[in-house]
């Protein structure tokens, strides 16, 4: 029989799932690209090969690096590559790049700085486009991580798009969060620390050869005795300079004996969510993990939206809740429809931002949005219906962050992509004592 594989690269996305994962199990790098490709672009196999992968181990320890534009990650992935070799270990990495808002193309250029070791036959570097998904990832990263743990690699470095406070989506898939902070932070430190520092598992301070990298050092362990004082978890605050390949072997020490002591495979656990809940829910008076507590957060939720009249105008219906999620339904009616007779951008903000709002509001106490982000993705017409998923990716005892899907029902296509920050206070819902 002839190999698919071997008939050029328009066939393999017309093989089947299981061959072509063999061939990725087996070491094809030319098939590891190419499966890759099918992920990455949603060709006719990839749902089946996802089906595939996720019946599969998760081996890998993902290390996610984030950090904000310029802060020097790129650089310092290089510089952990190297080090991961020298340890014996294979390597995969995905650099995530951010699209054009007006072409919709990305430049790839992570990849650039780490061209020293795109020959090496253990290590494999794939570069992608967000095209527009927010959280600092791409749609299909998860999937594409899963496929480079079947593939083998001992680590999986996830490069993220130049984050802000709210790109936090990293910590919902990598075992490790590494969070990246250039000198001289200065009052940024305060700005940020309720969002995306607030993920981080370890603190490193980039260009550790220049005059602030010390400074910038002292206030982040300064932040970091505050939170663990409160909150009873310490993070490591550490210095590199990677073009030097200063403090690079101790990042990597840092890292893996996180891993050791937390696990590998936090994508496969629900990114944290119900972790953070469990040991959190007690002290906060919040939903913990007994399904007496799910009940309240399910009552809660089904309360408010049931009090909220412009919801019922707009006809969004509350179809599924749980603690730190809620999935809302709304078929477009003709008031939803704009002057281009699809359906409102305002609409279909409503229905993410609402979806968000329960979400937030699930563990019991008044909860404030104070930030959020929307990429839309397609039009929708009357007749279609719009169903919003809010799923929380993060949560300290100040702060949450919940991602919102917004899909077209009848087929699943993405409508909108929807991120959002709030602020937890510590009263407890009135809605609650009104029930």
């Amino acid at each position: 029989m002839e190999d698919p594989l071997a008939r050029g690269n328009d066939a393999a996305p017309h093989a089947q799932p299981a061959t072509l994962l063999r061939a990725v199990e087996s070491g094809d790098r030319r098939a590891l690209a190419r499966a890759a490709s099918v992920l990455e672009n949603g060709l006719p196999l990839a749902p089946e090969m996802m089906r595939e992968l996720s019946r599969r181990s998760a081996r890998a320890h993902v290390l996610g690096v984030t950090g904000a534009p310029g802060a020097g990650k790129s650089t310092l992935v290089s510089a952990v590559i190297g080090e991961l070799l020298a340890r014996g270990q294979r390597v995969a990495v995905l650099a995530v790049d951010p699209s054009s808002p007006i072409t919709g193309g990305a430049v790839l250029g992570d990849r650039i700085r780490m061209g020293e070791f795109g020959a090496n036959e253990r290590v494999f570097i794939r570069s992608i486009a967000s095209r527009g998904h927010l959280g600092g990832l791409s749609r299909t990263t998860a999937a594409i991580i899963d496929l480079f743990d079947a593939a083998g690699y001992d680590t999986i470095v996830v490069e993220t798009v130049g984050a802000g406070q709210s790109e936090v989506e990293v910590a919902s898939l990598a075992d490790t969060s590494v969070v990246v902070c250039p000198p001289g932070l200065g009052d940024e430190v305060q700005a940020s620390k309720a969002g995306i520092l607030e993920i981080a598992d370890l603190l490193v301070v980039t260009k550790g050869d220049l005059p602030l990298a010390e400074r910038t050092m002292l206030e982040l362990r300064e932040m970091v005795a505050l939170r663990s004082a409160r909150e009873g978890r310490d993070v490591p605050v550490l210095k590199t300079a990677a073009t030097r390949h200063e403090g690079v072997a101790e990042l990597v020490d840092a890292a893996r004996e996180h891993a050791a002591g937390s696990g590998v495979g936090r994508r496969r656990r629900g990114a944290g969510t119900q972790e953070t809940q469990a040991t959190q829910g007690a002290d906060q008076g919040t939903i913990g993990e007994s399904p007496a507590g799910a009940d309240r957060g399910e009552s809660l939720i089904r309360a408010l939206h049931a009090r909220d009249a412009f919801l019922a105008h707009c006809g969004v219906e509350c179809i599924a809740v749980g603690p730190g999620t809620a999935t809302l339904r709304m078929p477009v009616q003709a008031m939803h429809v704009n002057f281009n007779g699809s359906c409102h951008g305002g609409a279909i903000f409503t229905l993410a931002d609402s979806a968000f709002g329960l979400g937030c509001n699930s563990h019991g106490l008044v909860a404030a949005g104070i930030d959020s982000h929307i990429s839309y993705h397609q039009a929708v017409a009357q007749g279609d219906v719009l169903v919003a998923r809010a799923i929380e990716i993060s949560r300290s005892r100040r702060v949450c962050v919940l991602r919102v899907e917004v899909t077209r029902e009848r087929d699943g296509a993405s409508v909108a992509h929807f991120t959002g920050t709030a602020y937890l206070s510590s009263r407890a819902h009135p809605a609650q004592s009104n029930r």
